[in-house]
This record gives structure tokens, sequence and C-alpha cells, in this order.
């Protein structure tokens, strides 16, 4: 919004006093085209080992891709993307989790021992930080791992301790306003940020979207993956607006 006034503001200055009405397509054509289309999210999260997050900037919310590929190797973890230190904490916490849990999700347990593993977050010459793609990146190595693809559509975000439990993070309102302005229409959010969403997030944009609340990796893995392991089922949780 504050983008387009400037720009409004900017025609007043030079001289173009008309009334103007603030359509879709003006929005278009003072900020361009969306930077991701609801086709290209789909395109991209079509293979196993990729995942959609979401992230908060100085500019508003934001999607992100995260990227996990396997090779033979042993034991070498690769992060690119000008991740911060944080996030790369986020990945480490994320395959030690994985690794813990080998034999529940079917992965064979010495896959370690064979692989190397690359996590890249596109858009390289961004720099990225924050413990908040911890689901994303937990959840694109499950999928990498197993050969299961994430559901169509669907984008997440929250911290992940070694534990296997899902914490709360900031930036609710513009992290599901972005997912909103991408067509994405399916969002996991931690259980503890309940609060945020109903109190932050405009009910239009809740009705028009499908969220869940997830306390725990398991739940994710479960909404998350198609043809998912068969972990308990997570109880609805009812939203009050």
């Amino acid at each position: 919004i504050a983008s387009v006034c400037r720009k409004v503001a900017r025609r007043r200055a030079e001289g173009h006093t008309e009334a103007m009405r603030i359509t879709p397509d003006v929005v278009t054509s003072f900020l361009g085209v969306p930077r991701f289309e609801l086709e290209e999210v789909e395109e991209r999260t079509r293979v196993p080992g990729v995942a959609i997050g979401l992230a908060w900037t100085p500019a508003g919310g934001d999607i992100l891709f995260v990227e996990a590929t396997r090779m033979k190797g042993a034991r070498t973890l690769t992060l690119t993307g000008q991740l911060g230190d944080v996030m790369k904490e986020s990945v480490q916490a994320a395959l030690s989790w994985v690794r813990s849990h080998a034999d529940e999700l079917g992965i064979a347990p010495d896959f370690w021992e064979m692989s190397d593993i690359h996590v890249h977050v596109p858009a390289g010459a961004i720099p990225k930080d924050g413990p908040s793609a911890g689901v994303t990146m937990t959840t694109a190595l499950v999928s990498l791992l197993t050969g299961r693809r994430v559901c169509s559509g669907l984008a997440m975000t929250g911290e992940v301790s070694l534990a296997g439990r899902v914490l709360p993070v900031g930036g609710i309102k513009e992290k599901v306003l972005a997912a909103h302005r991408a067509g994405i229409r399916t969002v996991l959010l931690p259980k503890r940020n309940a609060k945020n969403l109903i109190e932050d997030v405009p009910l239009r944009v809740r009705d028009e979207m499908t969220i869940h609340l997830v306390d725990s990796v398991p739940d994710v893995l479960r909404l998350a993956l198609e043809d998912a392991p068969a972990w308990p089922e997570v109880e609805p949780l009812a939203l009050s607006s």
C-alpha cells in the first residue's frame, strides 16, 4: 500500500492531478507482476525435496523455496543461498531430527553414512536468516529421502526443536498474506501462534484459506506430504473470530 501511495504522490508532483481509482490493473502497473504465480509455485514443487516456506521481510511477507538434493558421498552437508548462521543451524537441527527418526520415516538408518546432502534456498543474492524455516527444511529433507512430494499449494512456517516440537515465530500476518497473494491456500502454522492468527490476519483472508495449527514435526509431515507416514492423527482445532 505504501508503494502505491508513493507512486500516486509522484504522479501528483509531476502534474497529473486527475482523480485515480486504484484497481488491480493499476496496482500491477505500479508494482509489476507478482513475484510468484501459482503455476510456478506448483511447477517447482512437483519433485520430492522441495518445500515452500514463509518469510518476514522489512517490506512485508514473502514465500521462499527450500530445495534439497542428495548424492553419493560421506556425511557432507552443503548449504547455499546466502543463509545466515541461525538458518544454517535450523538445517542442521532438521537433519539431526530426520536421522534420529529414520526408522519411523522408512528411511535407511545408515543413509547419512553414504550421502552428501545439499540444501539450497533460491534468490541467492538476497541474504536470509532466522529460525522460522525449520519446518520447511525438515519437510524438504523428509520429502527428498522418502520420495514423497510436498502437497501442491501448501506453505509453512515454524521453528523446529531437536525434540521435534514446532515453536512459535514472528510475522504471522505478513507471512499468511504473502501466501494468499501467491495463490497458496493451505498453510501450516505453529499452534502457539493461534492468537496471532486470529487477532492479526483479516477474517476475509482466513475464510479463503485452510490453515492448520501444528505442534510437532509428525503433525507437519502428516499434513504436508503426499502418502505421508502413518503418524498419529492431529485433532482439529477450532478457530474463533
